[in-house]
């Protein structure tokens, strides 16, 4: 039986695993350290096959079960090392062992990146996000804010603009270059913390003004987890794993599926990129 590799416990990579796991020829290992993006999401409600809404975290416990029960292992740890053995397959060092693998996929997401504000983690999920397109919705009619100075925070402000009463982008000390729409407001003084009861209700600033809000919206930008694919001298661009038609990397057995490797940051393309890609793995498995 052959042995896969699946980095990032999310929505691409127990897709993949499915698939994979399914298909009688592969022993499958996902090995992730901690939580991803999904797991910070409150409430998702534009997902295939939910009447009700559900939170990220149930999503992916679920998901996580379902591959359990068909046999996919799970590992929670930092992966420290993956390189080639000299018989050409991949070897991967991790917090607590080592293992080699026929196959390799990367699914790491997309790392949301959260500066060091007081209050910022313990209000995600309960006034704080990470995605407009996620949770726009959620906030139609409030006050919200967006952090950040660059074109990925004016992308998210202008997201929000179209169901938010108000929006006020916050550059917590930044310099911006973006021009933005005339109805969106900018504060350019530093972030101070974010303050609220059982869920965020207010940024207080460095300067001792504060503004009232009902989210605030991380968008300080994106950065993929492209180191592994570079230790494999995978090809990455613009932070992102270049990936053919099969989600096959340009260095063989190597795989990328979901926000690693762009476009649409939603848990219906994750899981349709995981998908796609473990069964393309399938038939390279039984290639080789």
């Amino acid at each position: 039986m052959k042995k896969v590799l699946i980095i990032g416990s999310g929505p691409a990579g127990i897709s993949a695993s499915l698939y994979l796991a399914r298909s009688s020829i592969a022993d499958v290992t996902v090995i992730s350290n901690g939580k991803g993006a999904l797991a910070k999401a409150e409430m998702i409600e534009n997902y295939f096959g939910f009447a009700e809404p559900i939170s990220g975290k149930q999503l992916l416990e679920n998901g996580k079960k379902g591959a359990e029960r068909l046999g996919v292992k799970f590992i929670e740890a930092e992966l420290t090392s993956l390189g080639f053995t000299d018989d050409m397959r991949y070897e991967a060092e991790y917090v607590g062992g080592r293992d080699s693998f026929d196959a390799v996929l990367i699914a790491t997401g997309a790392a949301r990146k959260a500066p060091s504000i007081n209050g910022i983690k313990d209000f995600e999920g309960k006034g704080v996000s990470y995605c407009a397109v996620c949770d726009a919705f959620f906030y139609r009619g409030k006050d919200v804010a967006v952090i950040g100075s660059g074109d990925y925070a004016l992308h998210e402000a202008s997201t929000l603009l179209q169901t938010a009463s108000s929006v006020t982008l916050l550059t917590n000390g930044q310099e911006t270059n973006i021009e933005l729409p005339e109805k969106i407001k900018l504060i350019k003084t530093g972030i101070k913390a974010l303050h609220g009861s059982d869920r965020l209700s207010s940024v207080e600033f460095d300067d001792g003004s504060s503004i009232s809000v009902s989210g605030v919206f991380v968008a300080v930008g994106t950065a993929g987890s492209t180191d592994i694919a570079r230790k494999l001298g995978a090809a990455v661009d613009d932070g992102k794993i270049i990936v053919d038609e099969s989600f096959a990397a340009n260095v063989p057995g190597v795989f990328a599926a979901g926000d690693c490797i762009g476009g649409l940051m939603q848990v219906s393309k994750a899981v349709s990129d995981g998908a796609a890609a473990g069964i393309n793995m399938i038939r390279y498995l039984k290639q080789i």
